[in-house]
This record gives structure tokens, C-alpha cells and sequence, in this order.
């Protein structure tokens, strides 16, 4: 009885080191875990009311997409812009994309709204394949020089949204469910303004 008991605890715990060692060394694995974490309510994009704060200079901040042509910031001002920074081999960067796709379709048609998902790693290549893979629409980009480091200070994913005005209204370091409705007002009330 007890040699079945001490069986037993072995496969369990085999069981539980090979759970944690797959969510560790398995990017897929862990994305999914984070995604069913974000459908119980958990990640989400923490919005606050909007301040006054002083407008940010866009200038210059460029990026660039597969094709080689450039888009600066600074020339985007009057519109919303949502700025991704993700890599595909980033786990929280994968979790959140579902809902980054869901939030890039419902605003895609809006004039008002430009949405730039830039991989950090700048590998057109490789984010291409991801995307047609995952049948994500969402348009890639690579960094096109300096980015200030309020804007990205390198923590994989971050995502800043600007305000017609080029104020930050959010900056958001981690996974996070882009689809939630409190986020979609959010973007319908900056789109509005």
C-alpha cells in the first residue's frame, strides 16, 4: 500500500515539473495560458481618465515597414495613434495579439485612428510568416532610428497610445485584452475627441 502511495507522488510531481517545464521553455504554451488568464478577466489595460498633459514631440520618431517606407510620428499628428512593440517569440507578445487583432478590426476603417505594431527585432521575414500564420492583419513595422525611452525602454510587449493632441493616454508594459469593451470606449472616445 505503501510502495502504491510513493508511485503515485512520483507521477504526480513528473507530471507537475514537466507542466512548469514546457510553460517555461514552450513560448505557444505559455502564451495560451496567459490568454485563458485574460478571458477570466485578469490583464487588463488599466485606462484612466484624461489629463492634461503637455503634448509630446513626435518628430522624428520614424518606423518603417516591409516595403521601406517610413512613417514619422510627428506627421501623424490629429490622429490616434496605437504603437505596439512586440517580437514573435514573445510569449506575453502572443497572448494579447487575438485581442490587439479584434481592437485593430473594429478601428481599421477609422481615419481618425493609425495603428503601427513594430517588431522590436525588425525581422520582416519572420513576422510576416507569424502573422500570415496566425491570419492577423495587422500591419508590421520595424524601428526607423531613436525612440525615447518614455515611449519604449525595451520591456517586450509595450503599447502607447496617443491622443489627436500627441499626448500619452496610455502606456501599458505586459500582456494585455485590447478587446476588452472599457479599452474600446476608451479608443471611440479619443477617436471622438
Amino acid at each position: 500500500m505503501n510502495k502504491k502511495i510513493n508511485v503515485s507522488k512520483y507521477i504526480w510531481n513528473s507530471i507537475f515539473v514537466v507542466i512548469v517545464l514546457v510553460l517555461l521553455f514552450v513560448p505557444p504554451a505559455k502564451a495560451y495560458v496567459i490568454q485563458g488568464l485574460m478571458q477570466m478577466g485578469l490583464f487588463k489595460p488599466q485606462v484612466t481618465e484624461l489629463n492634461a498633459q503637455k503634448p509630446a514631440d513626435l518628430s522624428g520618431i520614424k518606423f518603417k515597414d516591409a516595403e521601406g517606407n517610413i512613417t514619422d510620428l510627428g506627421d501623424l499628428k490629429g490622429k490616434v495613434i496605437f504603437l505596439n512593440f512586440w517580437a514573435t517569440w514573445c510569449p506575453p507578445c502572443q497572448a494579447e495579439m487575438p485581442s490587439v487583432e479584434k481592437l485593430y478590426q473594429q478601428f481599421s476603417k477609422d481615419k481618425n485612428v493609425v495603428f503601427l505594431f513594430v517588431d522590436a527585432d525588425g525581422n520582416f521575414e519572420k513576422s510576416k510568416k507569424f502573422m500570415d500564420r496566425k491570419k492577423y492583419n495587422l500591419p508590421v513595422y520595424a524601428i526607423g532610428g531613436y525612440i525615447p525611452e518614455g515611449i519604449f525602454k525595451g520591456a517586450l510587449p509595450t503599447t502607447v497610445v496617443f491622443d489627436k493632441m500627441a499626448r500619452i493616454s496610455y502606456r501599458g508594459e505586459g500582456a494585455a485584452n485590447y478587446s476588452d469593451k472599457k479599452f474600446l470606449d476608451f479608443m471611440q472616445k479619443l477617436s471622438d475627441m
